[in-house]
């Protein structure tokens, strides 16, 4: 099958760089196309044109986020299976491809492969401590992680894709729900394993976990708001604040000061995201409720 490697970076260069040079050692580009979506670069992202030739590049002269972003570039792909990578996450399998189009070919019924995510900063990937890359049967999961995943463009073309509706951290899960509702599986698979190229600490000290609490919290009211049915989505909202009430908004300055600014830009946007509204079916709600999560 003929694939598409798709990346939105946002002022990564160095790691962008490193994640393409990989790539390319992988890439029959006879076969297969790379195209990467600069997202409002301004650390100079853009000299990496002239170092990978092969690769297709879009462009944002500003930040439109990474869920619009990939929204722009899925629709620009032309492979028959669509794999997503942040730009500071690579591949550990070489054979990436074959090994997803054997699992698609394997389960008709798939619409999504979810990789397994190993986090940490590694010299090489034969640093990988071989406790983290042990593998386990595949199985059934309700969404997908986004710095690894493949979708067949088939199915991708079915849904609305990623939501142009939300700026950034939770935009997988919408895509997930639209799969599951036109009845095709998720498989979560530690035969393609991915490296995230993450310092959890230093993510702490850089205050990148308040910002994506913040977010968190209203991109899933948003998504209550669009697919699920009234009366349940008001309470689903309700339990959703209350409980990021009680669990973070008091632990500090920061994370009450990002509670309720997600509070009040979901009351300002509310008409404009019931013009998203899409419901999805109930049978579909309780298969999402009752399958597993991905193990990130």
């Amino acid at each position: 099958m003929r694939a598409s490697i798709l990346i939105v970076s946002k002022n990564r260069k160095e790691e962008l760089s490193r994640t393409l040079t990989i790539l390319d050692r992988y890439i029959d580009y006879e076969k297969h196309e790379i195209r990467v979506f600069l997202d409002g670069c301004k650390d100079g992202s853009a000299q990496l044109i002239n170092e990978f030739e092969h690769i297709h590049w879009l462009f944002s002269d500003e930040s439109i986020g990474a869920s619009r972003a990939r929204n722009v570039l899925y629709k620009t792909a032309v492979g028959e299976l669509l794999f997503g990578f942040d730009d500071d996450a690579h591949p550990l399998q070489s054979n990436f491809i074959e090994i997803a189009s054997d699992l698609f070919k394997e389960n008709p019924s798939a619409g999504i492969l979810a990789f397994k995510e190993i986090k940490g900063i590694f010299n090489s990937d034969f640093q990988i401590p071989e406790t983290l890359k042990n593998q386990k049967a595949d199985f059934l999961v309700n969404d997908f992680i986004g710095c690894g995943f493949a979708v067949r463009k088939k199915v991708y073309d079915e849904t609305r894709g990623f939501p142009a509706w939300i700026d950034i951290y939770g935009e997988e899960v919408c895509l997930a729900i639209e799969v599951l509702d036109k009845e095709y599986d998720i498989i979560y698979t530690h035969k393609i394993q991915v490296n995230h190229r993450v310092d959890n600490e230093m993510r702490k000290q850089t205050g990148a976990n308040y910002f994506r609490f913040g977010k968190q919290l209203k991109n899933t009211a948003y998504f209550y708001m669009v697919y699920y049915p009234f009366p349940l989505l008001l309470k689903k909202i309700a339990r959703l604040y209350f409980l990021n009430l009680k669990k973070y908004a008091f632990q500090g300055r920061k994370y009450f000061y990002q509670f309720w600014k997600a509070f009040f830009i979901n009351m300002f946007n509310i008409g404009k995201i019931w013009r998203e509204r899409k419901p999805v079916k109930m049978e579909t709600i309780a298969t999402f409720n009752n399958l597993s999560k991905p193990h990130y």
